[in-house]
């Protein structure tokens, strides 16, 4: 098969219901028409909004809840976009719509998603792909229309493409957004600190969360992932640096600006340098951060903040069922 190129990773600005099916609609049309596999993940109002446009032709296009697939911005690129692209290796260009932000996120998933928006011109970079990333422009923030011109290298609104003039280095951006992590709630359940060492601290680790994380009412079985998540994290500190960690957990109330939750953080003294550790696809004999990808999968939100200086702090969150829910 002839040369198809790399990544094309343009945003696309819209205002109103009419604007989105005109620049997504014909953006899949044009992709099947050509007979090249098409994929869309997006809030299920505008999934909807696309089927009804798209009429029988819906059948044909990969539809994905976003806010289920990519609650945790730190599942997309493994678990959707470079999913579908290798399923499809070998077929040519791949088209794919991904709506990973929206009015509603909070500020960390809103960061998380940001930093995922950037490492996609990484990730899937040398891949044949088309990924449009649309843009509320009458919901979303000044600052947030302006991190998407920082993100994408391509922008499209009403009809017309230009360059990104703000276009960022994906990794030095990504790194900017990552933190440093600040406190999480200042009206949080500070629950316990301990020291993560070798030999015993991973099972420390798993009994502490689980102790901390029951008593706060999450459900026992996502107390079970939470645990895991946590084991894994404790494991890679023993491992990978050599010396002890720090492992601290409380509880977020509801009401602030981030939704109710239990939080574990560890910090230590390793440095990742790979920004898409944990993004990779594949299982543990890939030996690329499969620990650190299973925690993705896990949890509702990760938030990873690495510095060759400062070490590493990893904060997994895991919400709580609201009250009455």
């Amino acid at each position: 098969m002839s040369d198809v190129g790399g990544l094309v990773h343009p945003a696309l600005f819209y205002a109103d219901d009419a604007s989105y099916v005109a620049g997504t609609v014909p953006f899949l049309r044009e992709g099947l028409d050509a007979g090249e596999p098409v994929m869309m993940a997006a809030p299920p109002s505008r999934l909807d909004l696309v089927a009804d446009a798209l009429g029988p032709a819906a059948s044909d296009v990969a539809l994905h809840d976003m806010t289920v697939a990519g609650r945790n911005p730190g599942r997309i690129i493994g678990g959707v976009l470079r999913a579908f692209v290798d399923e499809h290796a070998g077929a040519g260009r791949v088209r794919i719509i991904g709506e990973p932000i929206w009015a509603g996120r909070s500020p960390a998933e809103y960061a998380a998603a940001v930093q995922h928006e950037a490492l996609i011109n990484t990730a899937l970079g040398d891949r044949p792909a088309t990924v449009l990333c649309p843009y509320d422009t009458s919901a979303l923030a000044p600052a947030v229309i302006a991190d998407a011109h920082r993100t994408h290298p391509v922008l499209v609104e009403g009809g017309v493409t230009t360059s990104s003039a703000c276009y960022a280095d994906p990794a030095g951006f990504a790194q900017f957004m990552s933190g440093p992590l600040g406190d999480d709630d200042e009206d949080a359940d500070l629950g316990e600190t301990l020291v993560v060492d070798a030999p015993t601290g991973p099972r420390t680790v798993r009994l502490a969360v689980a102790e901390h994380a029951l008593r706060a009412g999450l459900p026992e079985d996502r107390v079970a992932d939470l645990c895991l998540a946590a084991y894994e994290i404790a494991v890679n500190t023993v491992v990978h640096t050599g010396r002890p960690g720090l492992l601290t957990l409380w509880t977020r109330p509801d009401g602030g600006r981030e939704p109710a939750a239990v939080v574990v953080e560890v910090q230590d003294s390793g440095w990742i340098a790979d920004a898409l550790v944990g993004r990779h696809p594949g299982g543990p004999a890939e030996g690329r951060g499969y620990g650190l990808r299973l925690v993705h999968q896990l949890c509702d939100l990760v938030q990873v903040h690495s510095d060759p200086t400062a070490g590493t702090t990893v904060r997994m969150t895991m919400h709580l069922p609201r009250a009455g829910g």
